[in-house]
């Protein structure tokens, strides 16, 4: 979606410039060609109280242009308020100016050309490609150079929440992205994480961007879908890079795939990735991510012995001889419960892994007393949450203090509430499950744990046949030209040619060993995509429609506009495979206020996109049928093309004309 750019100047014609000619000829047509969206104050902001929604600009705004060719008071003030606020995203510009501040005396500014009051005509061109350059420039180096000087001579100093600087008063930023927030959030309450990476791109400016990204990371994260989390996560750290929670689960992401034995993932490129963390004063004595580390030295230590092929004696012979391994991850989680008795995640683990140490090693360097106090601390704080989205994890801990103390009954009893507090999530139980096979491994109170493992694998089971009836084993995109219309100068796709292209698709879905685990998203429209849903249909395939516009508009515009018999078509297949539709006004609100021309084919294209990806990378198989080259309009098989390929070599590529 366009960066928002705020143009604080001048207003009218002040000391011999025409500012409002400034504005429209010069800084609007170079920042709109780069695709921006262009605010200024008296152009933008409504009647009422205008400083309110003045100072959302300049905390929002992606970009900020000053023009500083007088001294303006107002100017002035406006720019020292977004230097205070934000430490990058700042550009300033100037045309006639004898002397500099001292206050930018060293800044970097961007001279424009004037004749008479107005922009030159004969610089105009070249000053419109400067400042479009330096505004490209200044986006793409967003976490260079703090450019505030506020900020570069008070290193320590950390910008504001944004969210707790909203103000009373309605502001046009605020009220677009209340609409945007109660999108985003239906769709992580519904678990439509393809509909929050869509939303995630189109929010209203780069900090709502950010919070998007960061909240579908996280729902990727449970969803356990480690590679594509993490690069949500990464695209909203390039934004917001002090935010903790996206620090913490990108941690996370590394440390499970190189549990996973993903290529250039490794534990210590994780633990390297919690160390930095907690090398900034600010998060230094943040429990959770010494709990984070913790769980990456237990990681650690469990790669030294933890080995296939081995006997139960030899994983704890070599259990044994990692002593110094599993000392570091008790020392983690023990400094993250001492910054935070009510952490209780920390305590479990450091009791857990103390009584392992003694059991393994049959020393007392942890003492008895010392583990009994812990106990009663970490079982008060876990009987205390009073958070209902840690409830699971509260009633588990419960479980894991049974497993140490208690009985095998305690154990199923507490590990069973968890179990249905878990709201259906597997990454919970699994990890719990886990920790418990480790213990099993090495020989810690069999009948407690055997307990514990006999409860979460039943809950397991019942969660993997609800994911079968949700996840596919493999999901088909498609995307493809229409039958041409009549009378089209240059064929692409014409009538004479659809036996040939049924052929060819059935042929290609046949080589993927398509069937009824399977899953297919295309649009519908007439010509390939209908094709390819008879196919499917054919093979059992469940197959999606999601389309740009509601269903009467696009049955006009993208199946009938052909043939009429397409229609009958369409219904047919439709009605008789009862195939869901979802469209994209309905689901995600209407395309953002600034997109361009043509746009909701785009989106539709990447939201089918990133519905597929969101069931795992490795599952998406793309199919085309295309001719090679350019659409007639935005958002066809070329961009849908284009856009695959970047993401996975998965891609079958119909030549229509080949056919």
């Amino acid at each position: 979606m366009p960066h928002h750019v705020f143009v604080i100047m001048p207003f009218g014609t002040k000391e011999g410039i025409n500012f409002n000619k400034v504005y429209d000829d010069y800084i609007k047509p170079a920042l709109e060609q780069q695709g921006y969206e262009v605010f200024r104050a008296d152009k933008a902001l409504a009647a009422g109280e205008i400083r309110e929604e003045m100072f959302q600009e300049l905390l929002l705004a992606d970009l900020v242009v000053a023009d500083l060719s007088i001294d303006n008071p107002n100017v002035w003030y406006e720019l020292g308020v977004r230097h205070a606020l934000r430490s990058r995203g700042i550009m300033l510009i100037q045309s006639q100016r004898d002397k500099q501040p001292f206050d930018v005396y060293t800044d970097r500014k961007l001279r424009y050309h004037l004749k008479g009051d107005a922009p030159d005509p004969a610089f105009l061109q070249q000053d419109i490609a400067a400042l479009g350059a330096m505004a490209s420039n200044t986006m793409t180096s967003w976490q260079g150079k703090k450019i505030s000087p506020v900020y570069q001579l008070l290193p320590n100093l950390q910008e504001p929440d944004w969210k707790s600087l909203r103000v009373g008063g309605v502001c046009e930023y605020w009220e677009l992205y209340d609409k945007w927030e109660s999108r985003l959030e239906l769709a992580r309450t519904e678990g439509r994480i393809g509909d929050m990476l869509l939303l995630a791109d189109e929010a209203p400016a780069s900090f709502f961007r950010a919070d998007a990204w960061f909240r579908t990371g996280k729902a990727l994260l449970k969803a356990c879908r480690y590679d594509f989390a993490l690069e949500q996560l990464e695209e909203g750290l390039k934004i917001d890079p002090g935010n903790l929670a996206g620090l913490q689960n990108k941690g996370i992401c590394l440390q499970r795939l190189a549990i996973e034995k993903k290529p250039n993932y490794s534990i210590d490129k994780a633990r390297r990735h919690y160390q930095s963390i907690l090398r900034q004063e600010r998060f230094s004595n943040d429990p959770e991510t010494w709990a984070l580390l913790g769980r990456v030295d237990k990681d650690a230590w469990i790669e030294e012995w933890h080995q296939p092929g081995k006997s139960a004696s030899e994983m704890r012979d070599a259990a044994v001889a990692a002593d110094a391994s599993l000392r570091q991850a008790i020392e983690s989680y023990t400094k993250a419960y001492r910054f935070n008795p009510a952490h209780y995640y920390s305590g479990i683990n450091a009791l857990t892994l103390m009584c392992l140490h003694r059991h393994l090693t049959r020393q007392d360097r942890y003492k008895q007393h010392d583990i009994e106090v812990m106990t009663g601390a970490v079982r008060y704080a876990a009987e205390c949450e009073d958070e209902p989205e840690n409830f699971y994890w509260a009633r588990a801990t419960m479980g894991d203090l049974e497993v140490l103390t208690g009985t095998p009954g305690k154990v199923r009893e507490y590990y069973g509430e968890a179990v249905v507090k878990n709201d259906k999530k597997k990454f919970d139980p699994d990890s719990t499950l886990k920790q418990l096979r480790l213990l099993r491994n090495l020989e810690f109170r069999p009948e407690q744990v055997d307990a514990g493992i006999e409860v979460l694998e039943r809950a397991l089971k019942r969660l993997g046949k609800s994911d079968e009836r949700h996840e596919p084993e493999k999901v088909f995109l498609f995307s493809g030209h229409m039958i041409d219309k009549p009378g089209r100068s240059e064929p692409r796709f014409p009538a004479e040619k659809e036996d040939s292209a049924a052929m060819k698709i059935a042929e290609v879905l046949d080589g993927f060993g398509a069937g009824p685990d399977d899953l297919a998203l295309t649009q519908g429209a007439c010509g390939g995509d209908i094709l390819f849903t008879e196919a499917c249909v054919r093979r059992g395939v469940k197959v999606h429609w999601m389309q740009p516009f509601p269903e009467p508009e696009f049955i006009q515009d993208s199946v009938v506009c052909s043939y009429e018999a397409w229609r009958s078509r369409y219904l047919n297949v439709r009605d008789n495979a009862r195939i869901p539709i979802r469209t994209a006004p309905v689901e995600l609100g209407e395309p953002p206020r600034a997109s361009k021309p043509g746009y909701p084919y785009e989106r539709c294209n990447l939201w089918m996109l990133y519905t597929a990806l969101a069931y795992g990378i490795d599952k998406v198989r793309f199919i085309c049928l295309w001719n090679g080259a350019g659409g007639d309009g935005p958002g066809g098989a070329a961009h849908m093309f284009n856009e695959v390929n970047r993401r996975t070599g998965q891609v079958r590529w119909i030549d229509s004309r080949t056919l």
